[in-house]
């Protein structure tokens, strides 16, 4: 990683308060298309709060709205002043072998604006990029405390208009929403719990309500306001008490407790809140860098044994499977075998134990030899991850950490961990931070969504938090996705290509663009299915295994890579289009998925380099071809002037593959 970082000094616009002699402070981006305005005048600021709003272009976005940051230890309430303001310009760039593009831009202007009242001391932190705004607050010692208890922290979003915006369903003890179905819904109909990244609809442009760098608090989310007529409120997570595991769908489950939500020892620093917009959700995706932006440099000084890849699931659980597993990647440019769970006995028993290979009668009679397996696996050159469920992580890890080594494991995915509460959240980014002591990575399942932590443990490859294909989501919610839940980084949307469950979620080709369009730098290929010289497993759990095919189709799978140089949106439509162009060196990569409504969609490729002549095959969907899939692959020379028209069915789907002559 290579981080370019120059300091110089900012104009930052100051207007005095008559009534409190206040300061309105006015915050532009470098290009000065977005304005985060802090104390606005309003009659909030009368109050003596904290206050700020927000612009895009000529349009306010944010009307004067509150930071409340509530505590018993410390009474933030009452009116503050300024002290001090501190200014700065960062004009930065960053590389990573990692992501959707190698060069990241990390461009701002910075105000650090210090508040006093004769209750408090509380500093804000705000940014303007040219992609949104964010804020944090910092809490210096002051009044001979060493920890701080935080009640909770509400901040209102005030709005002009009862925008849409794209919504999980309420949150409620033992359901959880980071992999439930979004429903467009007007902000007064908003529920609590609301899942962030929050994507809102304001007509001829988009916003985003986020969080970034959450390590060690309590995580927000969203809900109506009802003291004012537009508005959104976040909170922060309730603490649980009593806690159990749901055994079927693994959700944690407990009472709410009345303990404080937050407790920090002083000073400390909270989690960015973030405000991203755009002209359109297409440019919003382009511009998810902001999240990793708002995390530090990587503390990994050595990354080379970060490897991306390809991953296939090895369920017979057997030494035979494993080793007809292997074979098969390293005949298909793939670059992980991952064994789910089961290895090492139930993984939803507290008495399973992680250091052994003991497996689960319910899930494969083996024989099983795991470490002759990452043997096989070193010789041909090929990765092993290894499924850990959170009961055995969080008593095990530090014991697993150094055996798994041994054995000659290169990852980890976490299962079913706990998330949201400030004790969750610290156990999972302290865990990562462990696993790069050993060079493990790491693929958090389940519930947990990313605030950016990859940039600071790029060995946190990606992580799950979504409605993947092991739900049988449709191509309409899969485009959901991609514009709410993927604002906020890399998704394991585990692609399925044989299983019958395709038919359900749309095609095989839109089922091929998905590893184009769903980013993640460990993409699991063939979820359900099995390599052709794997046993039978006619005792799994999982039922529908098929077998993996020679379709001609399956080059493409072969090629794909996982992490990109550049990223560029074609097409963008919540729920009904997208189309992304991503490339590879000097090879471009195109997948397109479409939802319910039937399409004639012209593609140019302006987005080659000019002067040159390249190969396209395309693959699309044709009943007419006499094979499992029914996908065609056309030829054809193109350059940038050329274009294509892809009239797309329902639910269907296509993906290119473009290499220079």
């Amino acid at each position: 990683m290579i981080i370019k970082r120059f300091f110089c000094t900012i104009v930052v616009s100051f207007m005095i308060f008559s009534c409190k002699n206040q300061k309105e402070i006015i915050l532009k981006s470098p290009d000065g298309v977005n304005i985060l305005t802090l104390f606005p005048q309003s009659k909030e600021t009368d109050k003596g709060q904290i206050t700020y709003a927000v612009q895009y272009q000529d349009k306010q976005v944010i009307l004067p709205s509150v930071v409340d940051l509530q505590s018993k230890d410390i009474d933030f309430s009452t009116p503050f002043s300024i002290t001090k303001v501190e200014e700065s310009s960062v004009k930065n760039e960053w590389t990573t072998h990692l992501g959707e593009r190698s060069t990241i831009p990390d461009n701002y202007n910075e105000v650090k604006i210090y508040l006093e009242s004769s209750t408090a001391k509380l500093n804000l932190i705000c940014r303007a990029y040219n992609e949104g705004v964010a804020f944090s607050y910092e809490v210096p010692k002051q009044s001979g405390l060493e920890t701080l208890q935080i009640e909770d922290e509400v901040i209102t979003y005030n709005f002009q208009d009862d925008y849409s915006v794209w919504a999980t369903p309420e949150r409620e003890l033992g359901v959880t929403t980071s992999k439930s179905i979004y429903t467009k819904t007007p902000i007064s109909e908003l529920k609590p719990g609301c899942e962030r990244p929050l994507l809102i609809d304001c007509g001829d442009y988009k916003v985003a309500l986020a969080e970034a760098r959450l390590v060690d608090y309590s995580r927000m989310s969203f809900e109506y306001n009802p003291e004012h007529q537009f508005s959104i409120q976040s909170r922060l997570e309730v603490k649980l008490e009593s806690l159990e595991q749901d055994v079927i769908k693994g959700n944690i489950v407990g009472k709410l407790s009345d303990k404080s939500k937050v407790e920090m020892t002083l000073p400390f620093q909270s989690p960015w809140r973030v405000v991203m917009m755009a002209e359109n959700e297409g440019t919003l995706l382009e511009h998810n860098y902001l999240i990793a932006n708002l995390n530090p440099p990587s503390e990994i000084e050595d990354q080379s044994w970060i490897t991306p890849g390809k991953a296939l699931r090895e369920a017979t659980l057997t030494t035979e499977g494993g080793m007809a597993a292997i074979d098969f990647l390293a005949s298909h440019n793939m670059q992980y075998v991952h064994f789910d769970a089961g290895w090492y006995g139930n993984e939803m028993s507290d008495n399973s134990d992680a250091t052994t290979v003991t497996l689960d009668p319910k899930r494969s009679k083996g024989p099983f030899d795991l470490e002759a397996v990452c043997k096989y696996a070193k010789e041909k050159d090929i990765k092993v991850m290894l499924y850990v469920n959170r009961r055995a992580l969080e008593k095990q890890l530090d014991e697993l950490l150094p055996l798994f080594k041994a054995w000659g494991v290169s990852g980890i995915k976490f299962g079913f961990v706990r998330i949201g509460t400030q004790d969750a959240t610290a156990w999972l980014h302290e865990a990562i931070e462990k696993c790069a002591k050993y060079q493990m990575v790491v693929d958090v399942h389940d519930h947990y969504r990313p605030t950016g932590f990859s940039r600071t443990y790029p060995n946190l490859l990606t992580q799950e938090g979504v409605m993947g294909d092991e739900h049988s989501t449709t191509n309409e919610q899969t485009l959901t996705t991609m514009f709410t839940r993927m604002l906020a980084g890399a998704v394991d949307n585990t692609v399925c290509y044989y299983n019958s469950r395709v038919e359900k979620m749309g095609s095989h080709a839109s089922q091929m663009a998905k590893t184009v369009c769903l980013f993640s730098p460990i993409q699991f290929l063939y979820w359900y299915d099995r390599v052709p010289s794997s046993p039978v497993k006619d005792d799994a759990l999982w039922g529908d295994t098929r077998t993996i095919g020679n379709e001609p189709e399956l080059e493409f799978f072969d090629a794909v890579p996982t992490t990109w140089d550049e990223t560029k949106v074609l097409k963008a439509e919540v729920g009904k289009i997208a189309v992304l162009a991503r490339r590879k060196g000097n090879d471009w990569f195109v997948g397109g998925i479409n939802g319910e409504q039937p399409t004639s969609l012209p593609i140019d490729f302006s987005f080659l380099d000019s002067g040159k002549n390249y190969k396209l095959k395309i693959y699309t969907d044709d009943p007419e071809i006499k094979t499992r899939t029914q996908v065609r692959i056309d030829e054809m020379k193109i350059n940038n002037q050329s274009n294509y028209q892809a009239i797309l069915k329902s639910n269907n789907g296509f993906v290119m593959m473009i290499t220079p002559e």
